[in-house]
């Protein structure tokens, strides 16, 4: 019930037809987040692999983006956007909490975006077909395992009825961290060679200064903060991908 509450919540995909789930089980979400990104990972990889058959690789890498676009409505997007114009913009903790649940996408967000999409695109354009299938199906989970922590070392910044979501994530147990771990860890053991596990540090080292940058000015996370450390750490993963195969080859 768990998971398919994380699957409801995190994609807009028709999970909410299997069963009704109890608004209590959404408060669990994130502990099945990198759960979730076997799927979102899943589907662009699948989606990649299949456009190059037909598609230059560089349309495909688009086609892949919007194929998880769709399948998540664009929430971390979002997030990211909001994220970036709240610190862009905001000169204080109110003012950054005030900017970033405004609906409006503002110069930072646009830039923000644009940067992102471009970086990602580039980055796994230039890679092999079958080294950025991997990549995405690895760099998903992994990366969404390492942007969850942020539950468990920083408290919500907003009250419940204030979030856009109207919930306030637990902070996970030992007993759901471990399956989080190993959801999140398991693709890359399975899919790539050993020596691009080392992009596993980026993420964590992105996590780690998006936390003292989150610690200092908002003395708390959100959930745009949420979507936006995802799609960071996730960025680096392939960034670490991409040096590590320019080298080699």
């Amino acid at each position: 019930m768990k998971l398919l509450a994380a699957l409801i919540f995190f994609t807009r995909l028709p999970f909410w037809r299997i069963t009704e789930v109890p608004a209590a089980y959404f408060k669990r979400v994130v502990d099945y987040w990198p759960f979730v990104g076997w799927l979102t990972g899943g589907i662009m990889a699948g989606t990649l692999w299949i456009s190059a058959q037909f598609l230059p690789m560089s349309t495909a890498v688009i086609l892949a983006l919007l194929a998880r676009l769709f399948v998540t409505g664009a929430l971390h997007e979002d997030g990211l956007a909001d994220f970036c114009d709240g610190f862009g913009g905001g000169t204080s903790r109110e003012k950054i909490l005030s900017i970033m649940k405004d609906s409006h996408i503002g110069t930072y967000g646009v830039l923000g975006l644009l940067f992102y999409f471009g970086l990602l695109w580039n980055l796994l354009s230039t890679l092999s077909l079958s080294l950025a299938c991997m990549a995405v199906a690895s760099g998903d989970a992994w990366s969404k395992f390492c942007s969850a922590q942020i539950i468990n070392i920083l408290p919500y910044a907003r009250k419940e009825e204030e979030s856009k979501a109207k919930v306030i994530y637990d902070r996970m147990s030992i007993s759901t961290w471990l399956p989080a771990f190993i959801a999140g860890g398991l693709p890359m053991w399975l899919f790539l060679n050993r020596s691009y596990w080392w992009a596993a540090l980026a993420p964590v080292a992105v996590f780690f200064l998006l936390w003292q940058l989150l610690r200092k000015r908002l003395q708390g996370y959100t959930g745009d903060c949420c979507g936006a450390a995802f799609l960071l750490c996730e960025l680096s993963f392939y960034l670490i991908i991409n040096l590590i195969y320019t080298n080699l080859w």
